[in-house]
């Protein structure tokens, strides 16, 4: 079922006097909205609302004028805005939004200017995109919600009080810091207060592996993966010549280990960078297990059925699609790129020096396109499939999910990761408002006028 919502300029004005209550609107939009003269038009943005009475004039057909301290006492700046508005008939509401707060952690340039570091461009698009479409965006920190958050005016992120979010996308960098107790307190906060937050936690490898096995239609595409032990170590490599061991908590390629058994014994490589070029082992089971263990400390690993994936240029390449929920609650595909590892590298991440290629391209050097694009379609429709069960069994709302994929030798699809904090970087960067920016759009405006309703737990 479709949202249907009318887009609408705000307009701020002089109050004409010290009570000044009153909202100018055309006569076409007055028609529009169902709205009736005798009763007073309650406005609501965020979390406020406000009294008005309502004036007809000659303006613009979707124009509303405010006072300028009406807009003050919904905590904005003072200028133009566009939103999207609906009207409820039986509260004569017009609720405008969405008000939108991307919830990350950051540093400062100078003290001064706020760096949202690897989402920081993301961040200017979502802006652009959101004033576009209709709408305000910000950005916060979960110490300084409901004070203070940062909104682009001129090129530079400025600091002021803010509305109440009708949504929060959250977009944290650290997995650390989301089990905070200040990370807690907020978390408590938002929820008294009703507003919906989405990829609201990071995924663990092992969690996401025991919500794919759950659905029986992906068990042939899921690598055999157990918690790491010495047991299931001597177990992986008498079944598999190849095996990796990743932590569980691990992101962006790092500390990932690769075990391969060849004619010649064992070989060991990690992604570690401090430690790569020395641990080269042919030796047995019971000292690769001691190495792995030593940098490995106390952080819970798995071991993971290794893939023989396809090669560009004598480098393995596996697939990031990027998936996104709509406004019909279904999941869809927004983007997938091949990712091909650095020539040093085993990892494909861009982190670790990988670069990217359009899909059509990077498969046509092994296969004919026909074949090639029936692998994409394939791609496409295990990466929605494949969210669709992280979103049945995880908890609270996904409305984001990074799917890894790879294609082994024969052409046979293997998923390999999941991410609910997927990276910005791989999408075409020459559009203005990429794809996943427009899609996280449109699901915020969903979440802000179509509230979710709670999961049963």
């Amino acid at each position: 079922m479709s949202l249907i919502l009318t887009k609408i300029t705000i307009t701020p004005r002089k109050p004409a006097c010290e009570d000044d209550n009153h909202i100018y609107l055309s006569n076409q939009l007055f028609k529009k909205l169902h709205l009736q003269r005798e009763r007073e038009l309650i406005l609501s943005l965020g979390k406020q609302t406000i009294k008005t009475k309502i004036q007809m004039t000659e303006m613009a057909a979707n124009e509303i004028s405010l006072s300028e301290v009406f807009i003050q006492d919904f905590c904005l700046p003072v200028k133009h805005y566009n939103f999207q508005a609906k009207f409820d008939v039986e509260t004569h509401t017009l609720f405008l939004g969405p008000i939108i707060g991307l919830l990350t952690d950051f540093n400062f340039i100078n003290q001064e200017e706020p760096n949202f570091r690897s989402i920081h461009t993301f961040c200017e698009e979502l802006h652009h995109g959101i004033s576009e479409a209709g709408g305000f965006f910000y950005v916060f920190s979960d110490e300084e919600f409901s004070n203070k958050g940062y909104y682009l005016e001129e090129g530079k992120w400025v600091p002021t009080k803010l509305p109440l979010p009708d949504v929060v996308y959250n977009r944290i960098h650290s997995r650390k810091r989301e089990k905070s107790s200040q990370f807690g307190r907020f978390r408590e906060k938002i929820d008294q207060l009703k507003i919906p937050i989405f990829n609201d936690r990071f995924l663990s490898k092992w969690d996401v592996h025991e919500q794919l096995i759950q659905e029986n239609s992906l068990h042939s595409y899921i690598p055999e993966t157990k918690i790491f032990t010495k047991e299931n170590l001597e177990e992986f490599t008498q079944k598999y010549d190849m095996v990796f061991i990743k932590p569980i908590h691990g992101s962006q390629g790092k500390n990932i280990f690769r075990l391969t058994h060849g004619e010649n014994g064992y070989s060991l490589k990690t992604s570690i960078k401090a430690v790569s070029n020395k641990i080269l082992a042919n030796d047995s089971i019971e000292n690769i297990y001691k190495q792995i263990k030593m940098i490995q400390g106390n952080r819970i690993y798995i071991i993971q059925q290794g893939i023989h994936l396809m090669m560009r240029e004598s480098c393995p390449m596996d697939f990031r699609a990027l998936c996104h929920k709509n406004i019909e609650n279904n999941w869809s595909v927004t983007s997938l790129v091949a990712r091909i590892s650095h020539e040093e590298e085993f990892v494909s991440n861009i982190a670790k020096g990988g670069r990217i290629m359009k899909p059509l391209q990077a498969l046509s050097t092994g296969s004919e396109k026909e074949k090639a694009a029936k692998i994409i379609l394939q791609m496409k429709k295990l990466s929605i499939d494949t969210a669709t069960t992280i979103c049945q069994y995880s908890p609270g709302i996904t409305g984001e999910l990074g799917i890894d994929i790879g294609v082994d030798n024969d052409g046979k699809l293997w998923l390999i990761e999941v991410n609910s904090k997927p990276s910005k970087n791989f999408e075409d960067g020459n559009r203005k408002i990429r794809p996943s920016a427009k899609a996280i759009i449109r699901f915020c405006t969903k979440l802000t006028f179509e509230p979710p309703l709670k999961k049963e737990e």
